[in-house]
């Protein structure tokens, strides 16, 4: 279970030191800041609470905080829709048991084999562990295929597969993103063993990790532009969408696509040709 005082505090923290009190219309006062950003005492002006209640908040000492509270918080600390929720979740009580073992619908494999060839996609379940995908997704950057069944995670690649900064050239970005979207996960499944797995084993072997999980970003990414130096076919510039699937709601439908009549349009036929080809040349 995640002790919530780390959680909350280091987030609200990190949100009081992102903004700058001037933009809020707040004077410096009579002597100068010792740290960035806001004072918690300007937080509860600002939310209209005691200092002492957010003191309280801050340092994980509250409970069952009402929506009302939080929600004057995240207006306070300007927080976009994603910290909104992350900081509800993460003040919610903690919910007991384990979740159990994550597993695909044979229907949803179907649909996926039903768009192999054409359309790229997998299947991510919590703590962005890769629970199906198509030969073609298989294809795309990483040769999910070969990758060892413990390692089939989104996070893990970006960070610790020696491939990654090569395949994305906007890998910086890409790992930003990362981060942000695992910690949202973390907002939704705090007591999954598997997640916190995936953050501790980060934390300890990527110092690339550590700088953008310290930063306090959270953020759901489902759509969007990747580029990919696919090692087969050259540069992708792919759109992906993201589907929370209705009947699993701890799993998401991950598509890529790419603007018809594009060089990345072609380079995916290309590519859907020679997964087929290597794929008949291990059968023979």
């Amino acid at each position: 279970m995640v002790d919530p005082e780390p959680e909350i505090g280091s987030f609200l923290k990190a949100r009081r030191a992102a903004l700058a009190p001037a933009e809020l219309g707040l004077p410096d006062g009579p002597s100068r800041r010792r740290v960035r950003g806001l004072r918690r005492e300007e937080v509860a002006q600002l939310a209209g609470i005691s200092v002492d209640y957010y003191t309280r908040i801050e340092q994980g000492r509250s409970r069952n905080i009402s929506d009302s509270v939080l929600d004057a918080i995240a207006r306070a600390l300007r927080m976009t829709p994603a910290e909104h929720t992350y900081l509800r979740n993460i003040t919610l009580p903690r919910r007991g048991g384990a979740h159990g073992t994550q597993r695909v619908r044979p229907e949803i494999r179907q649909l996926l084999d039903a768009m192999d060839g054409t359309v790229p996609a997998m299947i991510y379940g919590r703590g962005m562990e890769i629970l199906a995908w198509n030969r073609l997704a298989g294809r795309v950057s990483f040769d999910i295929d070969a990758v060892p069944e413990g390692e089939r995670n989104g996070a893990l690649l970006i960070f610790l597969h020696p491939a990654a900064k090569e395949l994305y050239p906007d890998w910086e970005q890409g790992a930003q993103e990362t981060v942000a979207s695992l910690r949202a996960e973390v907002g939704r499944y705090p007591d999954d063993p598997g997640l916190r797995a995936v953050i501790a084993e980060l934390q300890e072997r990527s110092a690339d990790f550590r700088r953008h999980w310290d930063a306090q970003a959270v953020q759901e990414r489902l759509n969007g532009i990747k580029r990919i130096m696919n090692p087969l076919v050259g540069e992708l510039v792919i759109s992906y969408e993201t589907f929370r699937l209705p009947g699993d709601p701890e799993q998401a439908l991950c598509t890529y696509t790419a603007e018809p009549g594009s060089p990345t349009a072609e380079a995916l036929r290309e590519l859907a040709r020679l997964t087929d080809t290597a794929l008949a040349a291990r059968a023979g």
